[in-house]
């Protein structure tokens, strides 16, 4: 008899299954999601994630074995780990390492991978022992050993056949297929969204059923886009909520923020999409965001640059060097090397069209190891369910299929997907130069009345443990004396010291 062992996530194509597989509705949405998993492992087994569309992670036993799934580009957390003879798994790593049958033990490989990405990169956890499991993987237990498939990967195939305003019309067909099934939902009769000034959350908001617009912003000019942000709304006719966040608040939040998260992260966004979730969580239990457009149509100026022929593109965000580890590390292990976790998708790649090597690095381990880790987790801790129906794998089959040369025009990206979002945006919106998600800690983090529990960790007795404090002194100084790029070096250390203390 099948049986759910773990199930996390939502199911946006359930009507379909439903009918597939006999279902009758109207059930709730618990009872529809648990129908849907046992009676869809039953008739396509292994194959069941290939007929999900949304965000998922489970578990199932079926006699002797357990089945573990987690969605194809890794929108849900899964771990897993073997102790005393017992398969273990969730969403949640904090769960798996508070079980007495784990010992909990530091993987410094992991922390020297952190240093050099900023965030926990591949298979490997900060736990001896514990494992993520990848995104379109699915582990089978048989009481003995795990064996892992990976069932899905992403695959750009270019289609010279097409128009780029061919492929825009494809591109609005299906956002509105996928936010049609958003709407169909009615469980979740009410929902809002999240809005940045660009165009991403700008068509998902204009598409979408969501009755406001949320967003965060500064008194800082250069980081804010709240004005940006509004003025988009208002076009739309939205509501719009903006939650100002100032650097005491921001500095407060970050250990709770690292606490949930169950993983140092280096990325700084996360506390302020917290502060966002929180803010949204007292009007609405439902959010959309944007998140997965950038990976799929190639959104960075990383994916623009053109790397020399020898190198191995690294994924899109690292922030220190191999050489610099190695004198900063006090326990550098020279086994282990940046391009490890890259390895075998870069040989996958090697002599594919450059910027479909950088969208399948980004989408297999940036997109899930730093933008994923962050939603799911903060948004969870928030009690917020979120919803991303740009990284809806239908989404990703048209992208997989545009020549390169369409998506980009001078200094503007994913060009195909702006041009698509003019059916519901004005020009001026679809757009608009990408200003991402600023936070103005850089500035913040100068200032004694909010750095000194900083300080106190990069220089306290758990930093000593693990570098040299010759060379973090000189970092630290000469941040504070202007070289303001310094910060993401410093507050990714902060971020390790601070869950280190707080879970060991």
């Amino acid at each position: 008899m099948i049986q759910i062992r773990y199930y996390s996530g939502y199911i946006r194509n359930f009507r379909k299954l439903c009918e597939e597989l006999e279902i009758k509705l109207p059930l709730s949405r618990a009872e529809r999601e648990q129908q849907i998993i046992t009676k869809g492992f039953e008739k396509w087994g292994v194959s069941l994630p290939d007929h999900l569309y949304g965000a998922f992670a489970f578990a199932v036993s079926d006699g002797g074995k357990v089945y573990c799934f987690r969605d194809q580009v890794g929108q849900k957390q899964m771990f897993y780990t073997v102790a005393d003879g017992a398969f273990i798994c969730s969403g949640d790593i904090d769960e798996i390492v508070s079980d007495p049958r784990v010992k909990k033990q530091l993987n410094r490989r992991m922390l020297q991978q952190y240093l050099f990405y900023g965030y926990p990169i591949g298979a490997e956890t900060f736990y001896e022992g514990v494992f993520k499991l990848c995104p379109g993987h699915f582990a089978e237990f048989d009481g003995e050993s795990v064996t892992l498939t990976r069932y899905w990967k992403p695959v750009f195939e270019p289609d010279e056949s097409k128009t780029a305003d061919e492929f825009a019309e494809e591109i609005r067909a299906v956002v509105d297929e996928i936010l049609g099934e958003e709407l169909g939902d009615g469980e979740l009769p009410y929902k809002e969204s999240f809005l940045s000034g660009g165009v991403d959350s700008s068509y998902l908001l204009a598409a979408s059923d969501a009755k406001a617009a949320n967003t965060v912003g500064y008194e800082e000019s250069g980081f804010d886009e709240s004005a940006l942000a509004r003025h988009t709304a208002e076009l739309l006719g939205k509501d719009f909520n903006v939650r100002m966040i100032g650097a005491k608040e921001y500095f407060d939040r970050i250990p709770t923020v690292i606490d949930k998260m169950g993983q140092p992260l280096g990325d700084a966004s996360a506390v302020a999409f917290s502060i966002g979730c929180e803010a949204v969580r007292e009007h609405a239990e439902v959010v959309y965001s944007g998140e997965g457009i950038d990976e799929f149509f190639g959104g960075y100026n990383a994916h623009k640059r053109e790397l020399p022929k020898e190198w191995t593109y690294l994924t899109c965000s690292h922030i220190m060097s191999e050489d610099f580890i190695k004198t900063f590390m006090l326990d550098y292990d020279e086994s282990v090397k940046a391009a490890d976790p890259v390895a075998s998708l870069w040989s996958e790649v090697e002599g594919k069209d450059p910027l479909a090597q950088k969208l399948t690095i980004d989408i297999s381990l940036w997109l899930e190891g730093d933008i994923y880790l962050n939603t799911d987790r903060t948004s969870t801790a928030c009690g917020v369910e979120l919803h991303t129906p740009f990284s809806d794998l239908r989404l990703f089959n048209v992208a997989r299929r545009i020549p390169a040369k369409y998506q980009f025009d001078g200094e503007q990206n994913k060009c195909v997907f702006r041009t698509a979002a003019l059916s519901k945006l004005p020009y001026e919106v679809a757009f608009r130069k990408k200003v991402g998600f600023p936070v103005p800690i850089r500035m913040w983090m100068k200032n004694e009345c909010y750095n000194r529990p900083i300080a106190q960790k990069l220089f306290g007795e758990t930093s000593q443990k693990f570098f040299n404090q010759e060379t973090m002194r000189d970092m630290w100084n000469r941040y504070l004396g202007g070289e303001e790029f310094l910060w993401n070096r410093l507050y990714a250390i902060y971020a390790f010291l601070l869950w280190y203390d707080l879970k060991f």
